[in-house]
């Protein structure tokens, strides 16, 4: 059987109705409209993905190794961990963002898109801007500032092409069909109102027009942590509301505890970034209501959790056969688990050991791999056959894939959480000399390379089907035109 069949297979055959024929045309249509802008941001995503992994893989041998490429400039280890971060954070998450979770917006406001041409000046912009930050990163202009490396001059591109597409956002929104607004868009239309006043906050008061002495250390950890909590994590979180119903073919649990889990997450997350700077030289009420709102994010997530989780039991092995669900429910469990280590993490007395370790760094990847870019990789192999009307060639790469990312990322997370925690327990001892406690982190650091060997050749693997797909479908296009995919579900053509 096809790969991506397997979404489908096990769902009942529905004999097509008139109602039924109605929606398929319909999603056709909506599908068309917004093909060329989704495609565009997907491409830019993946190639952004791969560019970002060889810079990720540099790094990590780096750090254990600082003879590799020493020979090069760009490659220094501050420039080129910069480099991965940016291209993974500005390339890779946010043109997959535009080109999944826009796609499922248009689905869901279930009206064919206006302005296309706006989202294509925007991903023209956005990618303007991401190759120029990048470039000036790895020439030695990058800023000292964690999650803002991007020259100040490469910022305005970002700022102009993401106002055009919150614009297109609104525009989609208002013209939907019906007044029922489902659970995925409320978390969409909150992550494309939260994400600009972070970033042009963030911006203005750190490298544009810089607040004075701490207040630049406050904003920075209230941008890093609300990048995660209030874009990337509304986003997969749509993602995941909107694809284990259509997958699956049963709607999600429970709407009352999507609500709950909606705006307890609006609530505190904002928050929560500021218990990353306990013990430094800010109000201890500021710190103190960070650790608060840390602790209490502990109900959003588990109300998502149970959620998820009531709406797979029972289908469980039906689930495993879809590659979409696969990743999305790994995603999910790692959402859980991500989330309530960094409420653990805000208490001082956790924090007086993780902080200024590796600990941090291996959670920074639990939540921004794990969680959020495995549900990312699940919505393309669901999109990405309703988008080009074929199957994904292989399911052998798409197994690869799975499997080497999901092992490599869980080898890194525990190698770097792990060897984190001794390291901080050795920092906390006067006894032990600081090149011992180096010398004791080279063996996890070289398991994360280990690690980063395997992600990287599942994301070559998943690059390889993307582009033979791609271009097997352009050439098919190309001889007899477009044609339309037929569904053996009925449920997944209603949207």
């Amino acid at each position: 059987m096809n790969a991506s069949a397997t979404d489908n297979a096990r769902q009942p055959s529905i004999p097509y109705t008139t109602e039924i024929t109605s929606q398929r045309a319909e999603l056709s249509e909506i599908d068309q409209s917004i093909r060329s802008a989704s495609l565009f941001f997907t491409v830019s995503a993946v190639i952004w993905l791969l560019l970002g992994t060889v810079f990720a893989l540099i790094a990590a041998i780096k750090m254990h190794n600082p003879e590799f490429l020493a020979g090069f400039e760009a490659a220094t280890f501050g420039r080129v961990r910069s480099a991965h971060l940016n291209a993974v954070a500005l390339g890779w998450s946010n043109n997959v963002i535009y080109g999944l979770c826009l796609w499922i917006m248009a689905r869901l406001c279930r009206s064919p898109i206006r302005h296309g041409g706006l989202l294509i000046i925007a991903g023209v912009f956005w990618n303007l801007g991401v190759s120029l930050g990048i470039f000036g990163i790895l020439r030695g202009d990058l800023t000292s500032v964690e999650w803002l490396e991007v020259p100040v001059y490469a910022t305005p591109l970002l700022a102009i092409s993401y106002i055009l597409i919150g614009v297109w956002g609104i525009i989609a929104f208002r013209f939907r069909r019906g007044d029922h607004v489902y659970v995925s868009q409320w978390y969409f239309l909150a992550g494309l109102f939260w994400f600009p006043w972070i970033y042009v906050v963030a911006v203005l008061m750190i490298l544009w027009a810089p607040a004075q002495g701490v207040v630049q250390s406050v904003v920075n950890w209230w941008f890093g942590h609300n990048a995660l909590g209030l874009w990337y994590t509304p986003m997969a979180l749509g993602a995941a509301y909107y694809l284990i119903p259509k997958v699956l073919g049963r709607p999600i649990y429970s709407y009352y505890l999507s609500v709950l889990g909606f705006w307890s997450l609006a609530l505190f997350y904002n928050w929560a970034g500021i218990h990353h700077i306990i013990g430094g030289p800010v109000p201890v009420w500021l710190v103190s209501a960070g650790i608060v709102a840390s602790v209490m994010m502990v109900v959003p997530v588990v109300v998502v959790g149970i959620n998820h989780h009531l709406s797979i039991v029972g289908l469980h092995k039906e689930g495993w056969r879809s590659p979409t669900i696969r990743f999305v429910v790994f995603g999910a469990i790692n959402y859980t688990l991500v989330s309530l280590i960094g409420s653990a993490m805000s208490l001082r007395d956790v924090n007086l050991i993780t902080h200024f370790t590796h600990f941090t760094v291996g959670h920074a990847h639990h939540g921004v791999y794990a969680f959020f870019t495995m549900i990312m990789f699940g919505g393309i192999y669901y999109m990405m056959p309703r988008m080009l009307h074929r199957e994904w060639p292989s399911a052998k790469l798409i197994q690869i894939h799975f499997w080497a990312s999901g092992i490599g990322i869980l080898i890194m997370v525990i190698a770097l959480q792990v060897g984190g925690w001794y390291q901080g327990l050795a920092m906390n001892n006067a006894e032990i000399p600081f090149l011992e406690i180096v010398q004791n982190t080279l063996p996890w650091l070289k398991a994360r390379s280990v690690s980063g060997v395997l992600i990287t050749i599942g994301h070559f693997a998943f690059a390889i089907n993307f582009f033979w797909m791609l271009f097997a479908a352009g050439a098919v296009r190309a001889k007899s035109g477009p044609t339309l995919l037929v569904s053996t579900s009925g449920k997944e053509a209603a949207g």
